[in-house]
C-alpha cells in the first residue's frame, strides 16, 4: 500500500478519458493531498466516435473539453495534449523528445503510465495498441532519457524520477487507497460522454466494482493497483 503523497507526479496516457478511468482516483487522492499533478494525453480522441458523419476536427473539440473538464474535478493543475491522432502515432524520437521535455519541466517524482506489457484480458479483450505506444514511450522517456544529461540536451537539465507506476497491470504490486476520492473518479469518468453514450449508470457501477475489488487486495474499501518500478 502506498500511503505517501508524492510532491510532484506526471500522468501520462493515450486518450482523453485513459487517465480518469486508469487512475483516477489515485491522481484526485493525490491532488488533495497537496501534490502538483501534471497530465499528458498524446492523442487527440480523433477516432472517438461510432458516427460516421463525424468530422475528426468534431470529435477532437468535444473530446479536448471532456479531458479539461475531468482534469479540473480530479485537481490536476496542468494538462498537456499533444494532439497526435489516434493510431497513427509510434514510440518515436518525436513522442519522447516531447516527454523527456515535460518530466524535465514538471520535475516529478512518480511518473505514471500504462503497463505496455499487458496485453491479453481474458478471452473477450486485449489492450488497446495506443496505450501499448504510450506506455513504452513513457517507460523510455522517464529512463533512462530524461535522466541522462546525454540524451535530448535541448530538452531541459536531466531529471530522474523516483518510481513508475503502472496502471492496468496483470501484475500488480502496489495499491492506492481511494477511499475518499472514489466519488471524484467517478465523476470525472462521467465527463466523457461522448464514449459513455448511455452507460454511464452501468460504467460508473463497474467502476466502483472493479475498485472495491482492489481494495480487498489490501483490506480497504476502495483502491487502484500499480505495478511500480523504483529508480531510486
Amino acid at each position: 500500500m502506498l500511503d505517501t503523497v508524492p510532491k510532484r507526479a506526471l500522468a501520462v496516457y493515450a486518450h482523453p478519458d485513459d487517465p480518469d478511468i486508469s487512475c483516477g482516483g489515485t491522481l484526485a487522492r493525490w491532488s488533495a493531498g497537496g501534490c502538483d499533478v501534471a497530465l499528458v494525453i498524446c492523442a487527440a480522441g480523433d477516432k472517438g466516435s461510432a458516427e460516421p458523419s463525424d468530422s475528426p476536427e468534431q470529435v477532437i473539440e468535444r473530446r479536448a473539453g471532456e479531458a479539461r473538464a475531468a482534469a479540473g474535478l480530479l485537481g490536476i493543475r496542468r494538462l498537456h495534449e499533444l494532439g497526435l491522432r489516434d493510431g497513427e502515432f509510434e514510440n518515436d524520437l518525436a513522442l519522447r523528445f516531447e516527454l523527456v521535455r515535460l518530466i524535465r519541466a514538471h520535475r516529478p517524482d512518480v511518473v505514471v503510465c500504462p503497463d505496455p506489457t499487458a496485453v491479453f484480458f481474458g478471452a473477450h479483450h486485449y489492450n488497446h495498441r495506443d496505450h501499448r505506444i504510450v506506455g513504452w514511450a513513457a517507460l523510455d522517456a522517464t529512463a533512462p532519457a530524461a535522466s541522462s544529461p546525454l540524451y535530448f540536451r535541448e530538452a531541459g537539465p536531466p531529471h530522474a524520477a523516483s518510481a513508475v507506476l503502472m496502471s492496468g497491470s496483470l501484475e500488480p504490486n502496489l495499491w492506492v487507497d481511494i477511499g475518499d476520492s472514489m466519488e471524484a473518479k467517478v465523476k470525472a469518468v462521467a465527463c466523457h460522454k461522448s464514449q459513455l453514450a448511455d452507460a454511464n449508470d452501468w460504467f460508473a457501477s463497474a467502476l466502483r466494482e472493479g475498485a472495491k475489488e482492489a481494495g480487498r487486495q489490501v483490506d480497504v474499501s476502495h483502491a487502484e493497483a500499480f505495478r511500480r518500478v523504483a529508480l531510486l
